[in-house]
């Protein structure tokens, strides 16, 4: 990836952190921060997808998934949002799911972290809005990504997954970072607090 980055004349920096761990998303922002001068656009992008089953007592993958998916959000955007304030400009964007909205069996423990960054993008969208940085949200169903290899190898799910989307198709992540691309440009400078389902008419709320 890096290569194919610097082939276009551009720069990259790829640095590996646990974002569970709050030390390390500080180390994240400020090793960023220092190599270009500034941060102008975070995207929430990280998460896991694990099974509970309610009424087992499985209270490790619960606190797993919250320390990653979520605990992993407000430490990173903790971290970014004084940065934010001393450009007085600036936009988070929040990757979340179909699944924060609708809720999701055998993996409510997911749907909570996703739900709840659709508040947290509500609320922090007007906290930060008198220092000039925008907060949104993308909302994926199924995407084409490693989190669904598994379950994907299961061609007939596969296909029923594909049946049960409008348009027919499950997306690559180049559909899902369009919108991202656009929430993040000028073009989308008068959004904030916005939740942008993009999962071909599964669900059509938000």
């Amino acid at each position: 990836m890096k290569e194919a980055v610097e082939a276009k004349g551009r720069r990259c920096l790829i640095r590996k952190a646990d974002l569970s761990r709050r030390e390390e998303a500080v180390a994240l922002v400020g090793a960023v921060s220092e190599a270009w001068g500034g941060i102008d656009v975070l995207v929430n992008n990280h998460g896991i997808w694990t099974y509970l089953e309610m009424g087992e007592g499985d209270v490790a993958s619960w606190k797993e998934i919250m320390e990653v998916n979520l605990d992993g959000v407000f430490y990173v955007t903790d971290a970014v949002v004084p940065i934010l304030k001393i450009q007085n400009k600036g936009c988070i964007i929040n990757v979340g799911s179909t699944a924060g909205i609708r809720g999701e069996a055998h993996h409510s423990h997911y749907a909570a972290t996703k739900g709840a960054l659709n508040a947290l993008t509500k609320s922090w969208s007007s906290e930060l809005a008198p220092h000039g940085i925008r907060v949104n949200c993308v909302a994926p169903g199924w995407v084409e990504t490693d989190m669904c290899t598994d379950v994907f190898a299961d061609a007939a799910y596969r296909e029923s997954v594909r049946q049960s989307i409008p348009l027919k198709r499950i997306p690559p992540p180049e559909d899902i970072a369009g919108p991202i691309l656009f929430l993040a440009s000028d073009l989308a400078r008068h959004i904030t607090g916005a939740i942008i389902n993009v999962n071909g008419g599964s669900v059509l709320c938000g």
